[in-house]
């Protein structure tokens, strides 16, 4: 465990910080979307981490890897004392970016995919805030899974298939 003690006494903890913060943030609001409690999460998933450091290992998993199963236990955690799946639904209140037309029409399109969203079990859902949230490849959610790299890429090209199917086929018949 020495070895392990050393990798984790020398990173740069300010660094990492400010890498992943922004990944794991997003995780949380594609699973949550309620800012406060996704400040709160990703919070709680540095502070866990930081109190944990001690038990990180550079040649067991990468740090994101670390980090990012620390994530994941923090949000099933709340998910089931709460015992609410709300992936999307407050993403968009982010603060804007664009014009207010752009922003409304990103807002629209949001909440389209929240409800969108919100009708996959679980596993997808989880895989696309994982994807798309929190921005990692699919070898290392495939390692935060436990399914193999190419079932990860199926799952989420059949998943992303199906909503752009049924968004496209929303907007064809009128119903935004």
């Amino acid at each position: 465990m020495a070895g392990g003690r050393a990798a984790s006494e020398g990173l740069d903890w300010d660094a990492l910080y400010a890498d992943q913060a922004p990944r794991v943030y997003n995780f949380f609001r594609f699973r949550l979307g309620s800012q406060s409690e996704v400040e709160d999460l990703t919070a709680r998933t540095f502070e866990k981490a930081w109190r944990s450091r001690a038990t990180y290992r550079s040649d067991i998993a990468a740090f994101s890897t670390w980090l990012f199963t620390i994530a994941r236990n923090v949000a099933i955690d709340h998910m089931a004392a709460r015992r609410l799946h709300l992936p999307l639904d407050e993403a968009a209140h982010v603060a804007a970016e664009g014009t207010p037309e752009q922003e409304v029409e990103r807002g629209s399109d949001l909440a389209r995919l929240a409800l969108l969203t919100a009708g996959l079990p679980e596993r997808e859902r989880e895989l696309i805030a994982l994807k798309y949230g929190a921005a990692l490849n699919n070898r290392l959610i495939s390692k935060l899974t436990g399914l193999s790299e190419s079932n990860v890429g199926t799952i989420l090209h059949r998943t992303v298939r199906a909503l752009r199917a049924q968004w496209f086929a929303d907007e064809a018949s009128g119903h935004e």
